[in-house]
């Protein structure tokens, strides 16, 4: 998994009728885009996330593509 800041990071709920949470990307404090990120959610909160299988990263930026 690679993000760069100012992605955002879905986190698929793991339990019937739990939401997905989506964050945005704060800080990567991995080498090369990987984990683990500082993200915060929409209430405000920030979290340092180690994101497991469930989770996927949504460019905002994606690169051109050729």
């Amino acid at each position: 998994m690679q993000a760069s800041m100012g992605d955002q990071l879905l986190v698929h709920g793991r339990i019937v009728g739990q939401q997905d949470r989506v964050a945005e990307i704060v800080e990567v404090l991995g080498t090369d885009g990987t984990p683990p990120y500082r993200v915060r959610f929409p209430d405000g909160h920030e979290a340092l996330v180690s994101p497991g299988p469930d989770s996927i990263v949504r460019r905002v930026n994606p690169p051109d593509a050729p």
